[in-house]
């Protein structure tokens, strides 16, 4: 199986990094092709709905650092998103690698399956409500499958995992998959 694992956070020691690694470890024991995408540290334009991807043949108008995902994504099996709860909602740097998804919109409608991965400060897991119902309806939408969501809470730090059993969730989603 082919999985994408798309980073959405600029601290790569940081909370999330550490969940993607676990969700790579388990991963990859179940022997899964995996390929990581660290959003924050590559050169990713937001769309800006100019419908050139749409009207001609030249695809995205941006050269960046999607066009290196896209082939892995378009190709993947499943797709994990991984990122940090800043404002409730999905971080920026993920979200304008999710909006770009639009210049393969046709090719990404069929059946992959998708993780959606948080961790914020907050000790209230309703911070990350408007991440998951984002997460729901981007499914919906493509008709992808909803293989499971672990939002951790209280874990602003690396350092605040280890009072949890959120790696461990994060493994064993991986192992299911």
């Amino acid at each position: 199986m082919n999985i994408v694992v798309i980073t959405g956070s600029a601290h790569q020691k940081g909370t999330t990094a550490a969940l993607a690694d676990e969700f790579i470890k388990g991963a990859s024991e179940n022997g899964h092709n995996i390929y990581r995408f660290n959003a924050a540290v590559k050169d990713v334009h937001p769309c800006i709905a100019c419908e050139q991807c749409h009207e001609t043949d030249k695809g995205c108008v941006f050269k960046d650092d999607m066009g290196v995902l896209n082939p892995y994504l378009l190709k993947a099996d499943t797709v994990v998103f991984v990122t940090p709860i800043y404002y409730y909602n999905m971080n920026a740097q993920i979200r304008s690698v999710i909006d770009r998804f639009y210049a393969n919109d046709s090719e990404l409608h069929h059946n992959k399956k998708a993780v959606l991965i948080t961790a914020m400060a907050d000790t209230d897991n309703k911070s990350a409500d408007g991440a998951n119902i984002s997460f729901s309806h981007m499914l919906e939408y493509l008709d992808w499958e909803n293989a499971g969501i672990v939002n951790a809470a209280g874990c602003w730090e690396r350092e605040s995992l280890k009072n949890t059993d959120y790696p461990e969730q994060v493994y064993k989603l991986a192992k299911s998959i």
